[in-house]
């Protein structure tokens, strides 16, 4: 393992920062939020851009290296150790308000970044373990049916006004929030319900996952609170959500405006490079597994993140991720900043 590929480690500093706050409270228990959302931004400000691309022999030694599925995986025990300390320390101690929302947001953004985004890499893997994983990691954010709908749904219709994850062009953030959460899990239930359909399957309605996704994450819920209290079943519920929240805004930043062209026979234009927002600020690639070169991940949906590239033609963020979603969550700065960007690149791929 070359020494450059140890900088990957630096995806744990979310979970290690969450357990700190976790375990200070006070005002510590913001301290995730501050890196998160502070300290990560402006790092990417002053860091140069890294455009680059992995040499051929890099590429190949990098494809069979198991650390980097080894660190995907470390990440179950790191969501469910911050769920069994927060439920802990929240049924075993008296907090201050302050004190409760900041071990939420802490939490949250935790099952955000470490826990929907790993589920997002691993959920395309091949294998029980890769998709029982997946699950496993999208549960506490109460979300599992998230890989149905991405994988089939989401990856098939992105950049149309079909896929309930593509932000349109001048739609606001909380608006996108309430179509892509709802329509979402309708589109997840869909897919499996047409799924069972063509292998006439017998009592579809039983046998659908998103059902049995439903069921499992209130018996999630309930063990919570029969174990740890009400307190603990609501903040980690509430840190669930706010996962979810930040999973979505992300969607909403990685595809604003960019709509597929249709061609004459009435069908879209096939996925390209061009088709998602791309990033190459370098600390937000590094904490979210290269979630930021999203262009590649949807032209080459299966390709592994350590092995992810940059290509010339992918519009980029003038931001990194984690100062993209602060924008995003003011609506007039972020169409200000956006909206040109948006309509150059319909001046040069066509609209839709």
């Amino acid at each position: 393992m070359k020494i450059q590929d140890t900088k990957y480690l630096l995806a744990y500093l979310i979970p290690i920062c969450t357990l700190f706050s976790i375990l200070a409270g006070d005002y510590w228990s913001y301290f995730t939020v501050f890196i998160a959302f502070v300290l990560i931004p402006m790092v990417d400000l002053i860091m140069p851009l890294n455009a680059s691309n992995l040499a051929p022999d890099e590429r190949e030694s990098r494809a069979s290296k198991n650390f980097f599925t080894v660190l995907l995986y470390g990440n179950l025990f790191l969501i469910y150790g911050i769920v069994f300390v927060f439920a802990y320390r929240i049924a075993n101690s008296t907090w201050e308000t302050h004190e409760f929302v900041g071990m939420v947001l802490s939490t949250g953004i935790c099952l955000g970044s470490n826990g929907i985004n790993v589920a997002h890499e691993l959920g395309h893997k091949q294998g029980r373990l890769a998709q029982l994983s997946a699950a496993l990691l999208l549960l506490p954010s109460l979300y599992m049916h998230f890989t149905i709908e991405h994988n089939f749904g989401h990856h098939a219709r992105v950049g149309t006004n079909e896929d309930p994850a593509t932000s349109r062009y001048g739609e606001n953030i909380f608006a996108f929030h309430w179509r892509s959460i709802t329509q979402g899990w309708l589109s997840a239930w869909r897919i499996k319900s047409a799924q069972l359909s063509r292998m006439k399957t017998p009592l579809p309605f039983l046998q659908n996952t998103v059902l049995w996704y439903l069921v499992i994450q209130t018996a999630y819920v309930l063990v919570l609170y029969l174990v740890f209290g009400s307190q603990v079943a609501i903040g980690l519920s509430l840190a669930g959500v706010l996962g979810i929240l930040l999973l979505e805004t992300i969607n909403y930043v990685e595809h604003y405006g960019l709509i597929r062209q249709k061609e004459a026979n009435g069908r879209y234009a096939h996925v390209a490079s061009f088709h998602s927002w791309n990033s190459d600020h370098q600390a937000g690639r590094i904490l979210l597994y290269e979630l930021t070169r999203h262009s590649d991940h949807h032209y080459k949906a299966h390709k592994k993140y350590q092995l992810l590239d940059h290509h010339g033609e992918s519009p980029q963020l003038p931001f990194g991720y984690p100062a993209s979603i602060l924008l995003a969550l003011v609506p007039p700065l972020w169409f200000t900043v956006m909206n040109p960007r948006v309509e150059a690149w319909q001046l040069k791929y066509g609209r839709a």
